[in-house]
């Protein structure tokens, strides 16, 4: 039995390891298709109402669309359990040290930073 629990602790335990991602701070409502065909801010921006930059639209889409900030990573996106941290990024390429819940997709940010 204790054998047994060991091994469920260390599994549950490894499933929410620490990872470094790589991607760019965006929002739910852009990077999911929601109002956006190629999965970027490029349809909103045309629209120039908005901004001009990525950090603008993600601003805006989080701010008046129902959005959240997201990690963009290639055709992956992951939530984040520190919004007000990805607010600061919006727009920006980062690298994010964290866990992920892979039940919610959600990193719990550990930190965040910009990276060129």
């Amino acid at each position: 039995m204790v054998l047994v629990l060991a091994v469920a602790v260390s599994f549950i335990a490894g499933a929410e390891k620490e990872q470094v991602f790589k991607g760019e701070i965006g929002d739910s409502q852009c990077a999911l298709n929601v109002h956006s065909l190629s999965r970027s801010h490029e349809e909103m921006l045309q629209k120039k109402s908005i901004g001009t930059t990525s950090a603008d639209c993600a601003r805006y889409c989080v701010k008046n669309l129902g959005g959240v900030f997201v990690l963009q990573v290639k055709d992956k996106v992951y939530k984040l359990d520190n919004q007000e941290l990805a607010n600061k990024n919006a727009g920006l390429k980062v690298k994010v040290t964290g866990a992920l819940d892979p039940a919610t997709n959600t990193i719990a940010v550990q930190s965040m930073e910009p990276i060129q």
